[in-house]
């Protein structure tokens, strides 16, 4: 499986990448904006706190497909080996149809439905995102539907992966993986939700006081 971080925090990114296997970090334009800094500092400054590898992955902003190719054409220019996000609307469509012809890799971004993902698949993303979490909020099942996005894409197009996206827990990611996703990016809260378990804190206090009571000291020597 591919693990990112969904974030533009290039302190929060250079503190988890030395403990967790990451393979990049996505980032979206709300993600982006939230940082009030231009795109183009954002970027290499995330692939520095990658250390120099990883896959970065950015979205476009224009809504259609002529712009968009023109938008994801100066983003790989810009940042060599970088996955362009395109948004799975008609449009978005047809610019993942003319940048698979031009070898440029893409996302299809903002998917809430098992059908519009496999159309972004088969258009030639090599990524597809569903929004997790924003479809639980919508009255939707978010688990269900990367479900049968994983089906679809493994019977029709094995090519491209599910990059299950929008997690507001960890138990959310967790049920992703075991439908068989390929790829998840997790925000920075949820990410530190996995690693900060009180009972393990709580074993882990209680090793160092029963070895001090017993030696005098927190060392094996």
């Amino acid at each position: 499986m591919e693990l990112y971080l969904d974030t533009a925090d290039v302190i929060a990114v250079k503190r988890l990448s030395r403990i967790l296997p990451l393979q990049g970090v996505t980032t979206n334009p709300s993600i982006v904006a939230k940082e009030g800094k231009s795109l183009w500092e954002v970027l290499p400054a995330l692939r520095d706190a990658l250390g120099g590898h990883g896959k970065l992955f950015a979205q476009v902003m224009a809504s259609d497909a002529e712009q968009m190719v023109a938008e994801a054409l100066l983003l790989s220019q810009r940042i060599p080996g970088l996955v362009v996000k395109i948004p799975v609307t008609s449009e978005g469509l047809a610019a993942i149809k003319k940048l698979k012809g031009l070898t440029i890799p893409t996302l299809g971004t903002a998917v809430y439905g098992a059908g519009q993902g496999l159309l972004a698949a088969l258009a030639g993303a090599e990524y597809v995102a569903p929004y997790v979490n924003r479809l639980d909020a919508q009255g939707g099942d978010g688990i269900a539907t990367v479900r049968e996005l994983q089906t679809l894409l493994s019977l029709h197009a094995p090519q491209s992966k599910v990059l299950a996206a929008s997690f507001k827990t960890p138990r959310q990611a967790i049920e992703c993986l075991l439908t068989g996703c390929q790829s998840i990016t997790l925000p920075v809260d949820v990410a530190e939700q996995l690693l900060d378990t009180p009972a393990v804190k709580s074993a882990v206090e209680k090793f160092d006081t029963d070895w001090r009571q017993a030696f005098s000291s927190l060392s094996i020597n």
